[in-house]
């Protein structure tokens, strides 16, 4: 179906990220999925082309364009070729919106032009052993004393951490037992700092490039002047990006599931089982058929809440809606592609089962897809 989401720039920005992925991230992606993680050179790579800092102010050594799009166009034409870049995007998507929201000015001169150019790379730390998907369980601490907090804790699940430069650590700084959302702060650790130590890399079923680490706090200092926003007020501020970042994991749920579907088309048409291809078959063309279609109905719903969201209408409702119903596509496009490879679907070296692999997380991470049927279902009042 057309799609009416994107002008001119847009496309001209797809053709060049189409280029540069051709170039340098497909030949080099098998070995960036055996060491566990996108290479720091790349970000750098990144930088220097203007990819990263589209959204930061030009007077930063960015672009000044913050506009949702060009990311979107980023993780789309990284699925079209079977790829993923996980820790990229969750620079762009999830980490920079808190820098862009709630740095002040010092902070700015000091972190934008890296964030820019690729030197200063990001996690985000939220995640807990015992809290999951309850942000308002954290237990990590954070103890003001003068012109530092003291901070605590131990956090896991964090994309990016291994390489990471700046870490936007989610601390509890006071406690109300009237309100558990109250008294959550950011507070943003550098690599380097005493009591800040990174434990084991986590193995993965999928989204190998992308590395997971776990990471614990040890009274470590954090400079006052290194808070993100104000004290206490990190849950809202965490509430505020959230439908950002589930409409993200849409984006590539709905671009990997039309890769899929790109890959079996091709695969069913050279493929012959009983002396004829595959794709002359009427279970195929009905599947197929199928899939395209749930594909086609995920694409509409998601580009209307790309527009939604650049317009800054987006609601955390919606954004549920969106990610619930476009992760639940994938993994039964995904499931259905895979089958009509037969058992070659099952063989690493094709990218069907990358894909199949890589889908499973949609519907765990930036909320399962309970969570998402909880925060409609309250939408619905009830």
């Amino acid at each position: 179906m057309r799609r009416d989401v994107f002008t001119a720039d847009h496309e001209s920005f797809r053709e060049f990220v189409r280029d540069l992925v051709a170039k340098e991230v497909v030949p080099h992606y098998a070995d960036w999925e055996d060491a566990g993680v996108l290479p720091r050179d790349l970000f750098t790579r990144l930088g220097s082309l203007g990819v990263l800092g589209m959204a930061i102010p030009e007077e930063y050594g960015g672009a000044g364009l913050c506009d949702y799009r060009y990311n979107v166009v980023l993780q789309e034409e990284a699925a079209r070729a079977c790829v993923t870049l996980g820790t990229v995007r969750t620079q762009l998507d999830v980490i920079l919106p808190y820098f862009l929201a709630y740095a002040d000015e010092a902070q700015r001169e000091r972190w934008f032009p890296g964030l820019a150019n690729g030197g200063l790379l990001t996690a985000i730390a939220m995640t807990e052993p015992g809290t999951g998907s309850d942000l308002a369980g954290i237990r990590t601490t954070a103890v003001r004393d003068g012109d530092d907090y003291v901070l605590n804790g131990a956090k896991t699940f964090i994309t990016g951490g291994l390489l990471a430069d700046l870490v936007v650590v989610v601390a509890r700084t006071s406690t109300d037992p009237g309100d558990r959302r109250a008294g959550l702060t950011l507070l943003v650790v550098e690599d380097g700092m005493p009591g800040f130590t990174r434990g084991r890399v986590l193995p993965k079923m999928g989204i190998k490039v992308q590395d997971t680490v776990e990471l614990s706090f040890a009274d470590v200092r954090v400079p006052v002047a290194n808070r993100l926003g104000e004290e206490g007020a990190a849950f809202g501020y965490l509430g505020h990006n959230l439908p950002q970042e589930r409409l993200t994991v849409a984006v590539g749920s709905v671009a990997q599931a039309r890769a899929a579907l790109a890959a079996t088309i091709a695969y069913v048409r050279e493929r012959t089982a009983f002396g004829t291809p595959v794709a002359s078959f009427q279970n195929t063309k009905f599947e197929l058929a199928s899939v395209d279609t749930e594909v086609e109905a995920a694409q509409v719903m998601l580009d209307h809440a790309v527009l939604e969201l650049v317009a800054g209408r987006l609601s955390a409702a919606d954004a549920a809606r969106v990610k619930l119903f476009c992760t639940e596509v994938q993994a039964r496009a995904v499931d259905r592609c895979l089958q009509l490879f037969g058992g070659y679907g099952y063989i690493t070296e094709y990218p069907i089962a990358r894909l199949y692999a890589d889908a499973r997380i949609t519907r765990i991470y930036a909320g399962t897809s309970e969570v998402m049927k909880v925060i409609i279902a309250k939408s619905l009042g009830l």
